[in-house]
């Protein structure tokens, strides 16, 4: 018997969805132990969710001053219940294909993958990406039809260190993915992604971002704007291929950087400037990002996971001086942070 017959391909994107983010996991987690001097092993934690469904969580943390990684984590998640009519009359206002006027509550699946990695190395970025895919359905009978379903992604490094040949690779693996499947995505996903990760009380951004949508589907696309008309991928099918083929670029986005620096030497200055930029992470996470905010008002959330992005240790100072130097390495890394750029 052949691997075709043995392993028939799934039929509902859900469970598509639920076999890619799966391997996925699994071969991140797999490079990222590889990549790691000295070894490590991340800890597997699989969970469950009273209203239904659960994931897997795979985390890593260290304290020691040679470690790769002094916090990593690769979670997935499917999780599935119902949407009250509230939600939905919400929802419809992106989603055309929702009655914004119905009165019953309706099945809904949910399942992404989520990554952060902090290393421990200041010359090292930090990494961020979430994948996902969300569907509504129309009854919670067998033959239930999809009557609403789309795609969300996010990327985005965060270095407390410039180097421009990091940015122009970070940058260009992801163009070169979103050029494939139409030349008006990465210039919109990238706005998109800056003007995400502002942390207006500072006047600066998180880092030199990546690329972020949402809502992707066949309907028209608020971030695409007034270029939704252009040719785009629209289908499911070419949605899906499109979140896999970023998906499987994490590798060559990312691994190279991170071997670059994580041998690179560093000094107590670095260090004390790397904590004040986790120090940032952690503003944005909790007082900016709304994904958090969404995620711990859940019903049976686990706040464990959706915290996970969190850096281990992180630091403030009052009216810190490490700024004023501008022509200092951290003096020109703040340059960009204050004004994002072009990086291909």
């Amino acid at each position: 018997m052949s691997n075709a017959e043995s392993s028939p391909i799934p039929t509902t994107m859900r469970q598509r969805v639920i076999d890619y983010i799966t391997q996925l996991q699994d071969g991140i987690i797999n490079a990222l132990e590889d990549a790691s001097i000295p070894p490590c092993q991340f800890k597997r934690d699989t969970w469950s969710r009273p209203q239904g469904g659960g994931g897997i969580s795979c985390t890593y943390a260290s304290s020691g001053d040679d470690a790769t990684y002094e916090k990593a984590g690769v979670n997935i998640s499917m999780i599935h219940g119902t949407l009250p009519p509230a939600a939905i009359k919400q929802m419809s206002s992106e989603h055309s294909s929702l009655d914004a006027n119905t009165m019953t509550a309706l099945p809904f699946f949910a399942g992404g993958i989520s990554l952060i990695v902090h290393p421990r190395n200041p010359n090292a970025p930090s990494v961020h990406a979430n994948y996902r895919y969300f569907e509504v359905m129309d009854s919670t009978e067998k033959d239930a039809k999809v009557v609403g379903w789309w795609f969300g992604g996010i990327t985005d490094l965060s270095p407390s260190y410039l180097f421009e040949e990091d940015g122009k690779e970070f940058h260009g693996t992801l163009k070169a993915v979103c050029d494939a499947y139409g030349t008006a995505l990465y210039p919109k996903f990238k706005q998109s992604c800056d003007d995400h990760f502002f942390i207006p009380h500072r006047k600066e951004y998180r880092g030199i971002g990546g690329i972020r949508f949402d809502d992707l589907n066949d309907e028209m696309n608020a971030i695409l704007g007034s270029v939704d008309g252009e040719a785009r991928l629209r289908t499911a099918d070419d949605i899906f291929a499109f979140v896999r083929a970023l998906g499987d670029a994490f590798p060559s986005s990312y691994m190279g950087i991170l071997n670059r620096r994580k041998i690179m030497p560093s000094d107590e200055r670095m260090r004390r400037w790397q904590l004040l930029r986790r120090g940032r992470y952690v503003e944005f996470n909790l007082v900016c990002e709304r994904g958090i905010k969404f995620g711990l008002a859940a019903p049976g959330v686990n706040a464990e996971n959706v915290l996970m992005g969190m850096p281990e240790m992180a630091r403030w100072e009052y009216m810190s001086d490490m700024f004023e130097e501008s022509d200092s390495a951290e003096g020109k890394m703040m340059e960009v942070l204050k004004s994002p750029k072009s990086w291909v």
